[in-house]
């Protein structure tokens, strides 16, 4: 097991990892009430300097499954969660990585959230782990305990390109509006 981060904590991947460029985050919850399925849904927003995507194919969710060059691949949507094991996971390349790419930002929205009253305060065991992709050795896990979130979507964490490297770092920062509000705030264009 790797390290277990807390809040606003990061690792530097070339002092943990050094050659590691093939990564996969795995992001997990279960619901924590009965009733309703919930439907959540794992993305990645691939952020230039202004904090914005360069276009909407740097945006990954389970209707665009990757990036143009293939640097994160999404593994698909699973429509129930819970159990055991990652619920969704997105591999990442980081040397395919555009070199104007500063931040990939992981997030998971509650599909139809709003309307179905579900939140992040019915969600439990809510994590995102960063992975070798080549060994499935765990070299960093944030678990998001008990955020108690009346929000619908939520920031679990980034990778974050810092003195010619990269960084892990846990954010756990919920947001409003669901993924439409992920999008306004990524400059993705909703259709």
């Amino acid at each position: 097991m790797g390290i277990s981060l807390a809040k606003g904590q990061g690792i530097s991947l070339e002092k943990t990892s050094p050659g590691l460029t093939q990564v996969r985050v795995g992001l997990g919850w279960d619901e924590n009430v009965g009733g309703q399925d919930f439907d959540l849904d794992a993305s990645a927003f691939l952020l230039q300097a202004s904090g914005k995507v360069k276009t909407d194919a740097y945006f990954v969710f389970y209707n665009q499954l990757k990036t143009p060059e293939e640097s994160v691949v999404h593994s698909g949507d699973d429509l129930t969660g819970g159990g055991d094991g990652d619920c969704e996971v997105l591999m990442v390349d980081l040397d395919k990585v555009p070199s104007d790419v500063e931040r990939i930002v992981f997030t998971v929205s509650i599909y139809q959230g709003e309307e179905r009253r579900q939140n992040f305060g019915q969600v439990a065991n809510a994590y995102i782990r960063l992975l070798d992709d080549i060994t499935g050795w765990e070299v960093a896990r944030y678990d998001l305990a008990d955020q108690a979130s009346q929000d619908t979507a939520m920031v679990f964490g980034e990778l974050v390109r810092a003195r010619g490297s990269w960084d892990f770092r846990a954010v756990g920062e919920p947001q409003s509006g669901n993924l439409a509000g992920l999008c306004a705030r990524y400059g993705v264009q909703v259709i």
